[in-house]
């Protein structure tokens, strides 16, 4: 089955997308990934994101962000099968995960009830209008239903594609925000253990544009942080945070570490260098805690596979490597994930997981009190061509899971490594 994952997540940088083709079911799947593609959020987009995101702002403005978030990701989709060679009519499933504007994994006392919450925008309806493909959407809400925080999600992908029989191993993605999946050797996902470590690329990010008036969004090649010096007693004071010391499963978010928690930070009388190098090492750090304090006292930790935009950071990745000490830090590459494409492969995979009725959320590592059927399907209604049934030959059963009708297969080029062949390659 061949479906595109869409993910823009929480560093508010675009949106990725991945096309895969998927065989198999549940853990044995197969995945091979076709192509995938990054598109930027343009300018005035990104501001709009920042404006909605944990912040007093007016319906009006998320109601309309909401549609055109919708109509640039069929453009991203569009772009990326282009790229790709793949026809747009080949794929019968898109996985969209929205941009998250707001996510409350603990809950909080809310009109006399305690509310755990989560939003994610990015109407499906216009996705599916446009490319007469079916959607599916909102992953989050379920697993946060069944008592969950709602992330992280694609330790389910992590479980699939980099479990290993003989090495323990920690899968990290940064982006945003960080998180990590920690996967024994030879062990089902009773035994995985994830959850998310702190600021990813956020606080930097943040930092940068508003040092730099928003000429620099981000801190390119780390650059700057290396030119700084790391104040040591700061980076103590923030690590002593006491959600580093809570135990799993939890979820962080811009709630944690946007404009508020930035903005103590340019009170200080640090220069702009030493500032981001601070930042810098507070993402690095606070990821070794989370092995240290979580992981190493239940597994042996053989391995760290980074993917996530912090790759691209050489200043972060030397500052993770010498936290982590004897422990080997590669990025997924070396198993055959993009580092760019993991979030988008992931939520492909989870797509396909609800497109059969089967549950894709890891109640260890969310928190839910059981295994759910994640997201909302948009159906893609009649079909364009004049046809019955829908555009893509895809029927309704009437327990509504998606079935497809045999359809002539498309030559494409792959412009990617399959997954499943490294995967299988590196466990072996």
């Amino acid at each position: 089955m061949r479906i595109a994952g869409i993910m823009s997540g929480t560093s508010l940088d675009g949106i990725d997308v991945a096309i895969i083709d998927i065989t198999g079911s549940g853990f044995k799947s197969k995945v091979n990934v076709l192509t995938s593609h990054s598109v930027p959020y343009p300018k005035n987009i990104r501001e709009a994101l920042f404006a909605v995101s944990n912040a007093n702002t007016q319906t009006g403005d998320i109601s309309r962000l909401n549609f055109v978030l919708g109509e640039l990701y069929v453009e991203a989709l569009e772009e990326t099968a282009e790229r790709g060679g793949i026809p747009l009519d080949s794929i019968k499933l898109i996985g969209c995960h929205g941009q998250t504007i707001f996510h409350e994994g603990q809950g909080s006392q809310y009109l006399g009830k305690r509310v755990a919450s989560t939003f994610q925008i990015g109407e499906s309806s216009i996705i599916t209008e446009r490319t007469g493909i079916d959607v599916i959407s909102n992953f989050r809400e379920r697993d946060m239903a069944a008592g969950g925080k709602g992330a992280p999600l694609v330790p389910y992908l992590d479980y699939m594609l980099i479990r290993h029989r003989g090495r323990g191993r920690v899968a990290v993605n940064i982006g945003g925000i960080a998180n990590l999946t920690a996967i024994p050797p030879n062990t089902n996902t009773d035994r995985v253990i994830a959850f998310d470590t702190g600021p990813g690329n956020m606080v930097i990010d943040q930092l940068v544009s508003r040092i730099t008036l928003g000429r620099q969004t981000f801190d390119r090649d780390g650059v700057i942080a290396s030119t700084g010096e790391i104040d040591q007693k700061l980076l103590a004071k923030l690590l002593r945070d006491k959600y580093f010391r809570q135990k799993p499963p939890k979820t962080a978010g811009r709630e944690q570490y946007g404009s508020e928690f930035v903005s103590k930070l340019l009170d200080t009388e640090l220069s702009s260098e030493d500032l981001i190098a601070t930042a810098t090492a507070l993402t690095a750090e606070s990821i070794a805690l989370g092995v240290r304090n979580f992981v190493l006292p239940v597994m042996r930790v053989d391995e760290i596979f980074v993917s996530g935009g912090g790759t691209h950071n050489p200043t972060l990745m030397r500052m993770l490597r010498k936290a982590m000490d004897t422990v080997p830090v590669m990025e997924t590459t070396e198993v055959g994930l993009d580092v760019d494409a993991k979030e988008a492969i992931a939520f492909a995979v989870m797509a396909y997981e609800t497109a059969h009725s089967r549950p894709s959320n890891v109640p260890m590592a969310t928190g839910a009190k059981r295994s759910v059927v994640l997201g909302k399907i948009t159906p893609n209604g009649p079909a364009r061509n004049g046809t019955n049934g829908t555009a893509n030959g895809t029927t309704r059963s009437a327990s509504g899971n998606v079935t497809h009708k045999p359809k002539a297969t498309h030559s494409t080029k792959v412009t990617r490594p399959a997954v499943a062949q490294k995967a299988k390659a590196a466990a072996r």
